[in-house]
């Protein structure tokens, strides 16, 4: 009895890191199939469109099911909020990324959309003050440096081509489009790390507002249904603006589908509801710390599947960026423990205020007590 408590125990402590270990699995494999749908000409507006529509669909039943009795009432600021949410994460971050991933490459993009944490802190700064004379303040400054400059390096140099464990000798997948190395790809590169910087402003802007939207509506899933539902309508109305040739919305039992498939229920579905009960347990930092696994995964993927080119400009920008990325954590861990710890020493005098009056009312109680006793003994 006691070996099954303990490998309960054990297990309960691992879920967090299991689960947010295979949503990087997930997003890898996403990032491969989008990549050879894109090439293959599908718009990535109808893919958004497609994608959120499988998403809502498949997260429904479980939200009427399971979370009927458990849903806060909508106000009218709440819905406004859930509005905004979908068009920073369906609308924008998503069209921006596919739009950016089809000029680059999958193994590019997630390197890119490591430099989430340094955004979202340069966010904070904006409305929060920042005491510079703190080490974690000074860490998390040089981190986004850091993390700027190595996106900055990816964006702005290439280098030579790296050949990782024979990688030259595999063969494309059929119908997979080549990169570009004529000069217009390199505007295309350029191009499309502008997007993927812009959608991960998009995706920063996200997190930030889902947390405050999650303290005033908890019930998670039924959030993620109604950002889903609501992201899907507002890019029809965007697909219908760009895209005016009627036969881009159509889609066969091919990769197309299985990409707006796999993309709408793990990425888009899954992903939402298990990052934020993870977000809610053990905070947004740690759900960020396992991004880069993703780009290693990735960039294996991508060698041996796509047989994608590396470059030297990428594994050197790539590394900034990972380097920047966990030095932006550590001074957000520091900071947390900071704030853990004041709350702690605030109960602490709070409780012992209340002790103390206690105390004092005791004491007064027993006087006076004791005077009437003494007057009447007199």
């Amino acid at each position: 009895m006691e070996g099954d408590k303990c490998c309960s125990s054990l297990f309960q402590r691992c879920k967090p890191y299991i689960a947010m270990i295979c949503l990087q699995f997930g997003f890898a494999g996403i990032n491969i199939i989008t990549k050879v749908s894109l090439n293959r000409g599908m718009s990535h507006y109808v893919l958004v469109v497609y994608r959120h529509a499988f998403a809502t669909t498949a997260i429904a039943p479980f939200t009427i099911v399971l979370k009927r009795k458990i849903r806060p009432r909508i106000t009218f600021l709440m819905f406004m909020q859930m509005f905004v949410l979908g068009l920073l994460g369906p609308v924008i971050d998503q069209n921006l990324y596919y739009a950016g991933l089809k000029f680059t490459s999958p193994t590019y993009s997630c390197a890119i959309s490591n430099i989430l944490p340094a955004m979202t802190f340069v966010m904070a700064v904006i409305f929060q003050k920042l005491d510079i004379k703190k080490l974690r303040c000074q860490v998390k400054v040089i981190g986004t440096v850091i993390t700027v400059g190595g996106a900055m390096v990816m964006t702005l140099y290439k280098g030579q081509v790296m050949n990782i464990l024979g990688s030259q000798y595999m063969h494309h997948p059929r119908n997979y489009v080549p990169e570009n190395n004529s000069d217009s790809g390199e505007k295309d590169w350029v191009k499309g790390s502008i997007l993927l910087i812009i959608a991960t402003f998009a995706w920063s802007s996200f997190f930030i507002l889902q947390v405050v939207t999650l303290r005033q509506y908890s019930a998670q899933l039924s959030l993620t249904d109604i950002v889903c539902f609501l992201g899907t309508l507002q890019s029809i109305a965007v697909t219908f603006v760009m895209e005016h040739k009627p036969n881009v919305w159509n889609i066969g039992l091919d990769m197309n589908l299985l990409a707006a498939a796999y993309a709408g229920i793990i990425s888009s579905g899954l992903t939402y509801y298990v990052q934020g009960i993870v977000m809610q347990k053990k905070g947004p930092v740690f759900v960020t710390a396992f991004s880069p696994l993703m780009m290693i995964i990735v960039a294996i993927m991508a060698t041996f599947i796509l047989a994608e080119k590396l470059y030297l400009g990428g594994v050197i920008g790539a590394i900034l960026i990972v380097i920047g990325l966990y030095s932006v954590l550590w001074g957000k861990n520091k900071e947390n423990k900071e704030i853990e710890a004041e709350t702690k020493t605030e109960r602490t005098e709070c409780y012992v205020k209340i002790w103390r009056l206690v105390m004092l009312r005791v004491i007064g109680s027993s006087f006076r007590m004791t005077v009437h006793i003494s007057i009447l003994i007199i």
